[in-house]
């Protein structure tokens, strides 16, 4: 899977070395409108030359420092189009991560929504309270959900999402699993509950969005305006200089790391 996982103007290749990373934002310094603060999907540098159709300019209203969060935030609206979620839904999101987050907070302005956020680690209970919706361990979360979305990369997560969806319900995994077998037990309810898995990728659109009316640049226009939300400053945990990253970096991918949003600053 190593060609269908590149990012957007990567460098090198799967292992390594490879230069990857897609959530930078900056100033134009040239070119159309010098000056304007934007998001591009680059890795980490402090300067770079792309097409001028690749950036993608703020709102007003959404501050440079959240912008970061625009990728996340796109993963997320496209996992809830893949739900096809409704207005009044029991919504569960297994695993409290960055996406995981975002994915909880659209489903939480959705009208008459229930909406609970699951993590192992009930350091993100505040979290979840400042997003606006209900928090609960793995053991404590409520059954008999209408969609169950999956963010935990992990089977134990997975296999919990299934028990936790209700009668015909839809669970749809987010997380991505590389090489890593999943085992779940689909001997209970699975069948005759009818439930169904349902795969969610950023890297296409889900097929119902009209093609001829839905593109990439407009799906991000709307990931955008939905950063245009202070609860969303929640998830901004951190934050170091580029020269830092490597004393910085085993520190962010350490499995106990607190970490929902590190943001890395540039001089």
């Amino acid at each position: 899977m190593h060609e269908a996982m590149r990012g957007p103007n990567q460098e090198g290749e799967f292992s390594l070395p490879v230069k990857y990373g897609y959530a930078t934002v900056g100033q134009v310094i040239d070119g159309q409108e010098p000056g304007r603060t934007v998001f591009c999907l680059h890795p980490h540098q402090t300067a770079f030359v792309v097409p001028a159709d690749t950036v993608y300019d703020l709102p007003a209203d959404v501050p440079p420092a959240r912008a970061v969060l625009a990728a996340n935030m796109e993963t997320a609206l496209t996992a809830v189009w893949d739900a096809r979620s409704s207005p009044g839904d029991r919504v569960v999101i297994v695993g409290a991560g960055a996406v995981g987050c975002l994915t909880a907070r659209i489903a939480a302005r959705t009208p008459g929504c229930e909406v609970t956020l699951v993590d192992i680690d009930a350091r993100r209970a505040p979290i979840a309270n400042a997003l606006g919706v209900a928090f609960a361990t793995p053991d404590e979360a409520p059954g008999g959900a209408d969609v169950v979305f999956h963010a935990s990369a992990s089977s134990t997560g997975l296999q919990r999402s299934i028990d936790l969806a209700g009668p015909d319900a839809t669970v749809v995994e987010m997380s991505w699993f590389g090489d890593r077998e999943v085992t779940l037990a689909l001997g209970g309810g699975f069948h005759p509950g009818r439930v169904r898995i349902v795969a969610s990728q950023v890297g296409t659109l889900p097929p119902h969005q009209a093609p001829r009316r839905w593109t990439h640049r407009r799906r991000m226009g709307v990931a955008m305006r939905l950063l245009a939300d202070d609860a969303l400053d929640t998830l901004l945990t951190a934050e170091s200089s580029f020269d830092a990253l490597p004393e910085t970096m085993p520190q962010l991918v350490a499995s106990e790391s607190p970490v929902l949003c590190h943001r890395i600053c540039y001089p």
